[in-house]
């Protein structure tokens, strides 16, 4: 009898602790449910079903009271995530205050006319901020697509404002411009951009040599001398009066070479991104890992259908500026008395550059500075082996006479950049003195173009 009533007071106690348990289950349950709100509102505004929400168990009818609370949610969560993503794009960063010059640019080109050199300035001010939007929209969206497709996005977007305005300038036959802006980016890339990354984290790091992956520099230098080779062979072909049929073999060289960069570019995309991804692993320091620890991995600032949203929306802007901005060059040529081959090579690629030279300096001063060569070099080899071949292409289907003639005063100064910046890696170590010499290489070049006259001015 006493082993009854023992074991008796024992289910009481049993049951009594489920039932807390049962009862603390439930007060965590709506505890993480109050405190998660947030989170719960974005899954649901992506999916229902994420929340473990059936189909067959969604149903207003018999729950209307909670199809009721989440159509609220939803809306509620809409606006914020709107919001969210606004202040995350348009206000967090101070170089949007240069967008309302975007605007300004086409107001004055309808009240001055378009061939000012207001206009170009106004116009270059505004695209400024797009373009660096433009490349941190992208890096978002890569968050999400994984390593293949993500390089595919920065190798489409990432040169996005140079392509927008050479298809532009294709458009109306502007073809001497195609050619300065995307050699001045070119320029401007592995000498300006390049060689601030190097400056600046020499200087942050000055008791020691950055370090930076030598294999990687070492193949895109080669893709950098098979460009040269690509614009050289017409330019030579031309001016040497060897043409097999006189404006025939010419074209059709350049166009023949750019099928074969195109498909050169390709295999380096599968090289890069398949078959030898781990030649591409950064060199990792151990002092850099002692000094700081290890770094946090970074996530998405925004999810990926408003980076889709907001890559259509700069796109777009771009495209609308660019036009007011190739109209006025000839007209910031003879308002400022200045050469058009210098604005073209020079100053058009200050706008298209604005997200890699931001980017190269921040991961140069952090000692991560593979990254940073890979956006500088990185996009000299997606412009020359891939943007310069495909406008080609483009102007082919268009009926243009896009080549890769580039003249030879241009074909000579790339040329010399490239054996300059390859010098410069093969070592695979940094410091500010390689940096200083980079941008006074670039001085060099800028003064050269500020003297050169261009005969075709912007026309082919």
């Amino acid at each position: 009898m006493g082993c009854l009533q023992q074991l008796s007071k024992m289910d009481v106690v049993a049951d009594s602790r489920q039932a807390n348990i049962g009862q603390t289950q439930i007060e965590m349950g709506f505890s993480h449910y109050e405190g998660d709100r947030e989170r719960e509102d974005e899954i649901l505004l992506i999916n229902p079903q994420n929340a473990g929400i059936k189909d067959h168990e969604f149903n207003p009818t018999v729950n209307g009271q909670l199809g009721d609370v989440l159509q609220t949610w939803t809306v509620g969560s809409f606006k914020k995530r709107l919001l969210r993503s606004i202040n995350i794009v348009v206000m967090q960063n101070k170089i949007n205050l240069l967008l309302p010059f975007g605007p300004a640019a086409a107001i004055l080109a309808h009240l001055w006319g378009e061939k000012r050199g207001w206009i170009f300035f106004f116009s270059m001010l505004g695209i400024t901020p797009l373009a660096e939007r433009l490349g941190f929209v992208t890096e978002q969206l890569a968050f999400f697509t994984g390593p293949t497709v993500g390089g595919l996005l920065n190798a489409t977007f990432g040169n996005a404002t140079e392509m927008i305005i050479s298809i532009y300038a294709l458009k109306n036959g502007m073809i001497r411009v195609v050619h300065q802006s995307l050699l001045g980016s070119i320029l401007s890339n592995m000498l300006l951009v390049l060689g601030c990354a190097f400056l600046m984290g020499g200087i942050v790091h000055y008791k020691k040599e950055q370090k930076f992956n030598k294999a990687t520099a070492v193949v895109n230098s080669g893709l950098l001398l098979m460009a040269v080779m690509g614009l050289l062979f017409p330019a030579v072909l031309h001016f040497t009066r060897t043409e097999l049929h006189a404006g025939r073999s010419e074209l059709a060289l350049s166009r023949f070479s750019s099928c074969i960069m195109l498909v050169a570019y390709g295999f380096y995309l599968l090289f890069q991104l398949k078959s030898h991804r781990n030649l591409y692993d950064p060199v990792v320091e151990s002092e850099t890992q002692n000094e700081g620890g290890a770094d946090e991995e970074e996530e998405a600032q925004i999810t990926h259908w408003e980076a889709i949203s907001w890559l259509a929306i700069l796109t777009a802007w771009i495209s609308f500026l660019s036009g007011y901005l190739v109209d006025a060059i000839e007209g910031a040529s003879d308002s400022w008395n200045m050469p058009v081959s210098f604005i073209n090579v020079i100053l058009l690629p200050i706008v298209g550059n604005a997200a890699e030279h931001a980017s190269a300096i921040m991961f140069a001063m952090k000692n991560k500075l593979d990254i940073s060569l890979g956006v500088a070099i990185g996009s000299s080899t997606q412009i020359s082996m891939f943007v310069v071949p495909f406008c080609v292409v483009i102007g082919w289907i268009m009926g243009k006479p896009m080549d890769l003639n580039f003249q030879l005063f241009e074909t000579a100064t790339l040329f010399i950049t490239v054996i300059v910046v390859a010098f410069m890696l093969q070592e695979g170590t940094s410091n500010y003195f390689k940096g200083m010499m980079l941008i006074l290489c670039y001085l060099i070049v800028a003064a050269s173009f500020f003297v050169h006259s261009d005969h075709k001015r912007g026309f082919y």
